[in-house]
């Protein structure tokens, strides 16, 4: 392939994505439940959390200091079954054959909910992090390590996404979602969001301690300025996500690009 051939493949690919990317948002105007559920879920645990179960175990300090930036990164880790009941669907209608009988880029459909998907979860980060400031909780951190709390939150996201959107193809039923969506759970719920890992029996801190929530969790606190908790290691919050993208980006493109062969 030449390279002005390239360019316009590349350019082609970015325009179908795009176009996929409004049919999402036109998605969210016509159906707003759905983003609406997607963005208050967040907070009514933040306040669960907060007020009625709170404490933490083993946290020194304001809990609420130590809560919120576990909240951001259950924020990330949660909600996935939106996309992935969208995914379904179209493919229990019949809507992404229809789609790949035309000139499209293969897998335009995907990076267009993936984007949509993003523009949620920054939106929420948003809306939790605004309602935890009026909670009383405030960043110490300077601007540089505000952006990049941030960035690790919604790279997070953007892996834990392609981990949802693989599974919802393989599911490939709007009804086999909320069975692989419980798998999401655990992963959430076995890390440092609610309590500190030293408190644990040795074996359990052992398995939150290294849990990938728990590394962005522990990075993010140390950049605003969260204290209560132990320090994180920023390789690790790199590494989780991006080996999750490695692993499930080529899978996902390439089973959506075996469908109905």
């Amino acid at each position: 392939m030449s390279t002005s051939e390239a360019r316009e493949a590349r350019t082609y690919g970015l325009t179908d994505s795009w176009t996929m990317t409004r049919r999402e948002l036109a998605r969210w105007a016509r159906q707003p439940g759905q983003l609406l559920v997607a963005l208050v879920f967040p907070v009514m645990l933040l306040l669960m959390f907060g007020y009625l179960v709170g404490g933490g175990r083993g946290v020194a300090g304001d809990y609420v200091d130590y809560l919120v930036p576990g909240m951001l990164v259950l924020t990330m880790a949660f909600g996935l079954e939106g996309t992935m009941l969208n995914v379904t669907r179209d493919l229990d209608k019949g809507v992404i054959d229809r789609f790949r009988s035309l000139p499209m880029a293969n897998g335009a459909l995907l990076v267009g909910r993936s984007v949509a998907d993003m523009l949620q979860s920054a939106a929420a980060l948003v809306l939790v992090g605004g309602v935890a400031y009026a909670l009383g909780w405030r960043a110490h951190g300077g601007p540089g390590a505000f952006l990049a709390a941030a960035g690790l939150l919604l790279l997070l996201r953007f892996a834990m996404l392609w981990v949802g959107i693989h599974l919802a193809l393989i599911a490939g039923r709007p009804e086999m979602v909320q069975a692989v969506q419980i798998l999401v759970w655990p992963v959430g719920f076995l890390s440092n969001a609610f309590a500190v890992p030293d408190s644990m029996p040795d074996w359990l801190g052992t398995v939150v301690r290294w849990n990938p929530l728990s590394q962005t969790a522990a990075v993010v606190r140390d950049l605003l300025g969260s204290p209560g908790g132990e320090p994180g290691h920023v390789w690790a919050a790199v590494a989780w996500p991006l080996g999750l993208l490695v692993v499930f980006f080529p899978l996902a493109v390439r089973k959506f690009a075996r469908l109905g062969r």
